[in-house]
């Protein structure tokens, strides 16, 4: 369902990098970030999280939590 917002981000979005994890495929990731529900977006910068939104988000919500 948020396929196509993440899209539309990724390419609007130049300098920000997206990376998605499959928490099934790789859970030791998915427990790294705590992630207990889908879907959990984190930000993160300089390596430290700094925000973290979880299930359906509009962009705009999303483009909030990107930009602080």
């Amino acid at each position: 369902m948020m396929k196509p917002t993440i899209e539309e981000l990724e390419k609007e979005l130049k300098n920000v990098e997206f990376v998605k994890i499959n928490v099934d495929e790789d859970q030791t990731t998915a427990q790294k970030y705590n992630v207990m529900s889908i879907p959990t977006y984190v930000v993160e910068k300089d390596g430290k999280e700094i925000g973290r939104k979880i299930g359906y988000s509009s962009k705009a919500d999303l483009l909030n939590l990107i930009n602080g």
